[in-house]
């Protein structure tokens, strides 16, 4: 056993902290350059809500007009039935 749970202890939740703030900003930087393409998202693997649900992963149906995922910018416009959309992703942000 160690002598300083407490020391140990705060070193871990320091870390696991500074690992979760540097993710936070690492997530805003992933949609750089990238685009929202909706239309051909297979069931349960939109990135964000739709009107009809409240979270990413639950559309229940293939090819909804509303589901989207993010693409590199300029790869929807080329996809079959695809189409750009900008919603303002309500994934709250991790702090």
């Amino acid at each position: 056993m160690s002598k300083h749970p407490n020391l140990i202890n705060a070193a871990l939740v320091s870390v696991v902290a500074l690992g979760g703030s540097l993710s936070a900003a690492t997530a805003s930087a992933d949609h750089e350059g990238m685009e929202q393409c909706a239309g051909v998202i297979k069931a349960g693997k939109n990135d964000c809500a739709t009107s009809s649900n409240a979270c990413h992963g639950h559309v229940t149906v293939d090819a909804s007009k509303e589901a989207w995922i993010y693409v590199p910018k300029g790869t929807c416009e080329r996809i079959a039935g695809a189409h750009v959309v900008m919603v303002t992703d309500p994934t709250p942000a991790t702090n």
